[in-house]
Order: C-alpha cells, then sequence, then structure tokens
C-alpha cells in the first residue's frame, strides 16, 4: 500500500531507502528545502551555461580585439628573429607595446622583469617560448586577481542584479544585452528602470524590454525616486515568481558625491525588500577611457562594494590591456566585455579566450 501523503522516504545510515512519518511542518520545511536547494542548482547552471557562451563566440572576441591585436603585432616582429644578445632592446620594445595598449606601467614593468629573469635563467631560448610566457603571465593575473568570473546569483529566485556606472558608458544598453542573453536561456526577466533622472533612459529600457519580450517596472507618476521604483521591481520580481531582476540606476560622476550615497540607498531597499540581494554590482567602464577608469571603478567600488565589472565599447580602441589593469588593481573580476555594436556583442568574460584574442 503507498505511503500516506506525509510519510517521506529517506536514506538510512546504511544508505538505503525507508519510511518515517513526519508532521506537516516537519515536511513543509523539508520541501521549502528541497524548493530552495533546486533553485540554488538552477543559477548555478545558469551562471556557468552564460560564461561557456565565451568560449563559443570566441570569434566575436578575435573581431572585437582586432585593433588591440594590431597595436601588439609588434610583439610577434619582435620575437621572431629574437636572439640572446638582443633581448635588452626587446623587452624594452616590448615595454612600450604593452604601455600604448593600457597595460599600465605597474603590470607592464612586472611582466617584463618576469621575462628578463626568465631568459637569464635559461627557462626561455626562443621567441616562441617568450611569447608564450607573455600570454601565461597576462593570463595568471587575470585568474589570480579576478577570481570567478561567473555570475552569482545566489539561491533563490529571484536573482537581483544592479547596474551602476557613469552617464554615457552604455548602462543601459548594457542591461538590455543581458536580458537578452538571459531571455536566450529560458529565464524569466523583470527590468527596473531606476534611471528616473533622464526620461530617455527609461524609454530606451521599454524599447529593450519590448524587444527582448520582458517585463518593466516604470515610475508612472514621474516623480518617483529610484530607490522606490527598484523596490517596487523586486518585490514584484518575488511576488510573481520572475527569475531575474535586472536594476537600471541613474548615471553619475563618481565625483558626485551626493549622487553616489543615493546608490547606497538603492542598495539598501533592494536588501530590504530580498534580504541577501543584490546579488550582483556590475560597474559598467567605458573601455574608450583606458586607464582613466580606474578612479571611476574606485569611488564606486568604496561607496556600493562592486561585485563584477562590465567593460564597454572594446571594439572601437586598441586599449584592451585596460582590461588587465582594471582587475590587477582592484582584485575584482570582469564579468561582460562589449565588443561591438550588436545585440549578442555583449560577451561573457573568459580570461584564456581574451588572451588568445590579443596574442593570436
Amino acid at each position: 500500500m503507498a505511503a500516506p501523503s506525509h510519510v517521506l522516504p529517506f536514506l538510512s545510515p546504511t544508505g538505503t531507502a525507508s519510511s518515517a512519518r513526519v508532521s506537516p511542518g516537519r515536511r513543509a520545511g523539508l520541501l521549502r528545502c528541497a524548493a530552495a536547494a533546486g533553485q540554488a542548482g538552477f543559477f548555478t547552471r545558469l551562471g556557468r551555461l552564460i560564461k561557456e557562451k565565451a568560449k563559443s563566440d570566441v570569434e566575436k572576441l578575435f573581431s572585437g580585439f582586432s585593433k588591440t591585436r594590431e597595436n601588439l603585432s609588434v610583439v610577434d616582429e619582435l620575437l621572431t628573429y629574437w636572439n640572446l644578445a638582443d633581448t635588452d632592446r626587446v623587452l624594452d620594445e616590448l615595454e612600450e607595446a604593452l604601455l600604448v595598449s593600457d597595460f599600465g606601467p605597474k603590470i607592464s614593468f612586472k611582466i617584463v622583469d618576469t621575462l628578463r629573469e626568465e631568459i637569464r635563467d635559461g627557462k626561455l631560448k626562443s621567441g616562441a617560448e617568450i611569447k608564450a610566457a607573455l600570454k601565461r603571465c597576462i593570463l595568471q593575473l587575470l585568474t589570480s586577481k579576478g577570481g570567478n568570473s561567473e555570475l552569482n546569483l545566489g539561491f533563490r529566485k529571484p536573482a537581483v542584479i544592479m547596474i551602476v556606472g557613469v552617464n554615457g558608458g552604455g548602462k543601459t544598453t548594457s542591461l538590455g544585452k543581458l536580458a537578452h542573453r538571459f531571455k536566450n536561456e529560458g529565464v524569466k526577466v523583470l527590468m527596473a528602470a531606476g534611471d528616473t533622472f533622464r526620461a530617455a533612459a527609461r524609454d530606451q529600457l521599454e524599447v529593450w524590454a519590448e524587444r527582448t519580450g520582458s517585463e518593466i517596472v516604470i515610475d508612472n507618476d514621474k516623480k518617483a525616486q529610484p530607490p522606490a521604483v527598484l523596490s517596487q521591481a523586486v518585490k514584484r520580481g518575488k511576488r510573481e515568481g520572475f527569475d531575474v531582476v535586472l536594476c537600471d540606476t541613474s548615471g553619475r560622476l563618481h565625483t558626485n558625491y551626493g549622487l553616489m550615497e543615493e546608490l547606497v540607498s538603492c542598495k539598501k531597499v533592494i536588501a530590504k525588500a530580498l534580504p541577501g540581494a543584490p546579488n550582483e554590482i556590475l560597474l559598467v567602464l567605458d573601455g574608450t577611457t583606458g586607464l582613466n577608469m580606474l578612479q571611476q571603478a574606485r569611488e564606486f567600488n568604496d561607496v556600493v562594494g562592486v561585485t563584477g565589472f562590465i567593460l564597454t565599447k572594446l571594439d572601437g580602441t586598441a586599449r584592451g590591456g585596460c582590461v588587465v589593469s582594471v582587475v590587477d588593481e582592484l582584485g575584482i573580476p570582469v564579468k561582460f566585455i562589449g565588443v561591438g555594436e550588436g545585440v549578442e556583442d555583449l560577451q561573457p568574460f573568459d580570461a584564456e579566450a581574451f588572451v588568445e584574442a590579443i596574442f593570436p
């Protein structure tokens, strides 16, 4: 005879399944735990799946970094006919090539000093070995300092991602492209138009919502403050079973401390509406600004605790080395990079694919 509905199977110490009579309250608790485990598994798989797309989209990465690669093509020229007597000259020119590509003085000097030491110790005996060591140094910097570049979406629905940054960096567009990636994986997305200071931003996000088939929360009375809009969105996301809530925020200069403090309020109301949220706070940085982005990153991180970067507009610049600089400086991972204008051109960041794209 089948066990009553309130009798649940469990594993005995020997590993065999048996049955135990469980109170209704205990049964409800077990079911909640099972549901939470299922949601955690869902978000773990989602984060991994989106990260894996970076490897399948590697051709877009190559085309996006063509200018950086062209800028660094001198490396092959320098190393093709390298010989021991030319070491100092070649390494000086290699250092210059890295600096021009915005790797930053600290990183450029560190890489070249490492190569010089390995050449001196007889570990590198050809141009091909030097290039392989160069790529290895950069990859190690990205992986040791940047940590895990997968999205950390927590363990319960909805996962909340807060997008921050200065005006003009591509914040709202990045949010829309991120929604497109989620929707392609069958995720139920809710957008929050938290940039209430700029009507065009709300209109732009509404276009992205329609384009991606996402729902959106906007300030209907035109007077709502950003924290109120984000709180409303997170509560709706929780109430209506959305998988992910993407929160846009008003662009602001990192030197405007009043507006920066408003981000703290946004973060607090999100946490109040859903304890543990936001799961990610992604800072959008304009790649065309090169190393100038570092001060922005420091300020935003100090105020709200940035969990990852989205580097945009890297398709139109030879400054791809700034990816390495920002990771080395702050120890925060780059999670996405913008390598073009298309909806698919917001790429999950993969350190190995990046190194191959700039040093093929």
